[in-house]
């Protein structure tokens, strides 16, 4: 960068790799680094050399034999197809570097105050990225490494530039589930850009004060890096479909590939060229590389040159890096492998590692702890206390309810019930007042005349042992021959009053009767015979069916 040269001159500077290294969470030796390119895994073991030093001595690329009717987002279903393609191969399990590829990850840089203590920057890196998340900062997995350091000028302090990486914990998860079903010990979990970025830089490729683009081609997507040195300026991953099989051989001097796919990849890598172009600070690009195992690498680097007018050429990793003969054939597709596999051996460790996240320890205020704990305490009592009471006042509430349906549903019966108190007041009566009315009732049935002549509308007995009741008769003569009859029968009567009236029967004359019972008078219903029962007489008869059945 063009700022570099002052790094050493200015004032109060920091040292970027003495941080780099309080941040480092441990040192990987030889270990496997896996990548999974669409249906293909590519694997790339490394060995030991030196002190702090690892070589690549074994790449593979072998398809995962995955069913055509299983889920390939399922976990499960990836880690037993890992299991089964590293089973083929005859790689023995140890520790397991995997990558995300870059549409998985939100990419942000941030200038940041330059800071001595790790704990301050990894705090103010996840106060900052949370505004800018589009989902929610519980679900992350935040880490960030340093790209470079901004002198100020003046007053004004220096700051660094610092790039992060977030991806959704639900992604982590599903690299770790998947590692697990394969039976295999997942020592760290990378970003693909940046291992292209390490492997790059291994090649020698991008030495100097300019920037290079990387075009790596994927079966499923492309990816466009922007690398100074060993440093990411700029990724963009798009999806683009391409042949899974590379296309007839050619003719000499010709490459031909389908136009839609090549000018799709074209189109993709220009559009990010002008994306980074427009951004601030900015480094020239010199130079085009392109990669991948997709067979239309070199019609899409033959492209770019006409398009760009810029040095472009395909990426051979393996004469770059001198590869062993078990590492030729596949390294040109597994260059995301083998960044990831030569980043888990250098003393830093990885730059990226979703697995173990740099994160702002917890400082601990033992004051602070003591007076929340106090708190805490206080507020489990009070939430207990009002707990208890909401408990039993549930169950008073409980029961309160249903008294209240009790009383609402017996409400519906309260005139049933009011006419039964007062039949029970007039039967305690009755009992209270020494009279066998029921003797009197049928009595009186026995002695009145039959119901062709007379008949009662209303009954009713009171205290003194007094007998009302009201009658409609035929003729008067009647109503005098009951006055006698009722004398006869030892009734002291009051004189009757008799009313014409207009009746639909034909019973034309109306008197209310008083009787009182004498002391002398004694019943006996076995001497009195009741009138006979008139021919119509319906009164006891069943009544009929609803509907006037029969």
């Amino acid at each position: 960068m063009a700022d570099k040269p002052r790094m050493k001159t200015a004032l109060r500077l920091i040292d970027l790799d003495k941080i780099r290294k309080k941040f480092r969470i441990r040192k990987a030796g030889a270990c496997i680094a896996i990548d999974l390119d669409g249906s293909t895994l590519r694997a790339v073991q490394t060995a030991p050399r030196g002190e702090g030093a690892v070589v690549v001595s074994r790449i593979i690329a072998e398809p995962l034999e995955i069913p055509a009717d299983a889920d390939r987002n399922d976990p499960v279903v990836v880690g037993r197809a890992i299991a089964a393609t590293l089973g083929r191969a005859g790689i023995k399990t140890g520790p397991v570097i995997m990558g995300i590829p870059r549409p998985m990850v939100v990419l942000r840089t941030l200038l940041l105050p330059a800071v001595e203590e790790e704990r301050e920057l990894a705090s103010m890196v996840h106060f900052q990225i949370a505004k800018d998340l589009p989902f929610r900062f519980e679900e992350a997995v935040i880490d960030f490494t340093l790209r470079r350091r901004v002198p100020g000028s003046g007053e004004e302090p220096d700051k660094v530039e610092v790039l992060v990486a977030a991806v959704k914990r639900e992604v982590v998860e599903f690299y770790q589930r998947a590692a697990s079903e394969a039976k295999l010990k997942l020592a760290g979990l990378g970003w693909l850009s940046y291992a292209n970025a390490r492997c790059l830089a291994a090649c020698r490729v991008t030495e100097g004060t300019e920037g290079a683009a990387l075009v790596s081609l994927r079966p499923d997507e492309a990816t466009i890096d922007i690398i100074e040195r060993n440093s990411l300026l700029f990724s963009r991953g798009v999806p683009i479909k391409f042949h899974a099989e590379p296309p007839a051989e050619p003719k000499e001097g010709e490459t031909e590939v389908p136009a839609t796919y090549l000018d799709a990849a074209t189109i993709e890598v220009v559009r990010s060229l002008h994306s980074y172009g427009g951004m601030e600070p900015h480094v020239n690009v010199s130079r085009v590389v392109v990669t991948g195992a997709t067979g239309h690498e070199a019609a899409v680097a033959e492209a770019l040159h006409n398009r760009l007018n810029l040095p472009t050429m395909l990426l051979d990793p393996a004469t770059a890096l001198e590869l062993p003969p078990d590492a030729r054939e596949h390294a040109t597709g597994s260059i995301s492998a083998i960044g990831l596999a030569l980043s888990a051996g250098d003393p830093e460790g990885l730059p990226f590692d979703f697995l173990y996240p740099k994160r702002p320890p917890v400082q601990r205020n033992m004051r602070r702890i003591r007076m929340l704990a106090g708190t805490a305490a206080a507020a489990a009592a009070i939430i207990f206390f009002f707990g208890l009471r909401k408990h039993y006042t549930d169950q008073r509430l409980k029961v309160q309810r249903q008294i209240i349906a009790e009383l609402n549903k017996e409400e519906k019966n309260r005139a049933l019930y009011r006419r039964m108190r007062q039949q029970a007041s007039s039967i305690k009566e009755w009992v209270a007042q020494g009279h066998n009315w029921l003797d009197h009732y049928a009595y009186l049935s026995s002695i009145l005349p039959p119901s062709e002549e007379i008949y009662i509308t209303s009954l009713s007995v009171g205290g003194q042992g007094t007998i009302r009741f009201a009658v409609q008769a035929r003729n008067g003569e009647t109503l005098a021959k009951l006055d006698k009859q009722l004398r006869a029968a030892g009734y002291n009567v009051k004189p009757l009053a008799i009313t014409p009236v207009a009746d639909k029967h034909g019973y034309e004359f109306r008197s209310n009767v008083e009787l009182t019972l004498t002391d002398a008078m004694k019943i006996d219903l076995a001497k009195v015979n009741a009138p006979a029962r008139p021919a119509d007489d319906a009164s006891l008869d069943p009544p009929s069916p609803p509907g006037g059945g029969q």
